[in-house]
């Protein structure tokens, strides 16, 4: 079934890839610099918030997806928020859609252009395609395991940092991290390295698999921000690595933090740095 899916000629997966833009043009773009504020809401704290744009959003993609492949189950931010066991599908056989309806909640907030839409194919653990859709700026990054990635229909290259350049990474802010996370991202503070703190996690991966940042250092695990753009960079020549070098798990349990990056020489120096000081 799922083999069918993928074929390219069954047009499957350009109906995802609409499904997705559908729910961002009917649910995300009209809310866009206009929330009211009590279509804010805090969930675990003020730096967790959801809106009526996230839920409303992971509603129409649930409903567009699940039709679009019968029989499969659906991971979403907010679903799993209201119902922790609906994590468990990513152990399970039937395929499964993961879904991040506003990943950057908080620029979406703001009113900023800085945020997308997340959505992945998986099966018994293992991602087989995604889709990256930042809607403020029009733009669709999708990767399909063992044939590539493309950004608006063209091949897309992570190729390898320049030499003797500082590698550009973006981090998670240790502010939001354990003390052992904390003290693995100060191996980041050190010469040859120039760490930022992270904005959306799908627009820093798709600035990996594009060439425009070296490389990600994250401390959390939630398979919605992480499994369409771990797979960008994989499917653009890319390369990624938990704290023991093992491959990360979206179903969780990783080492942390872990990292991607441009090439795997760079995946390897940041997972050193990161072992080194933690």
């Amino acid at each position: 079934m799922i083999d069918a899916f993928l074929d390219p000629s069954s047009g499957s997966l350009r109906q995802v890839e609409e499904a997705v833009r559908q729910a961002a043009a009917a649910e995300i773009i009209p809310r866009w610099r206009q929330l009211a504020a009590h279509e804010v809401i805090e969930k675990s704290g003020p730096h967790d918030v959801v809106t009526v744009a996230d839920r409303a959003a992971e509603a129409h993609l649930t409903a567009s997806l699940t039709r679009l492949l019968p029989g499969s189950a659906v991971v979403g931010e907010e679903s799993v928020h209201a119902d922790p066991a609906v994590y468990e599908a990513l152990e399970r056989d039937a395929p499964v859609w993961i879904v991040d309806p506003v990943d950057g909640t908080r620029q979406f907030v703001r009113g900023e252009a800085g945020f997308c839409t997340l959505v992945a194919l998986a099966l018994r653990g293992e991602v087989l395609a995604s889709w990256t859709f930042a809607p403020a700026r029009d733009r669709m990054a999708t990767a399909v395991r063992g044939r590539g990635a493309r950004l608006d229909g063209a091949e897309l290259r992570a190729g390898s940092p320049e030499a003797g350049a500082p590698l550009r990474v973006a981090m998670s802010h240790p502010d939001y991290t354990t003390p052992d996370q904390k003290a693995a991202l100060l191996g980041l503070d050190t010469e040859g390295v120039r760490a930022r703190p992270c904005g959306a996690a799908g627009l820093e991966y798709l600035a990996v698999a594009s060439g425009e940042l070296d490389a990600v250092a994250f401390s959390w695990e939630f398979a919605w921000d992480h499994a369409a753009g771990l797979l960008l960079v994989e499917e653009a020549g890319g390369a990624q690595s938990t704290l023991t070098g093992e491959p990360f798990r979206i179903a969780g349990g990783n080492a942390l933090p872990f990292t991607a990056a441009r090439d795997a020489a760079t995946a390897a120096r940041i997972r050193e740095l990161l072992t080194t000081a933690g």
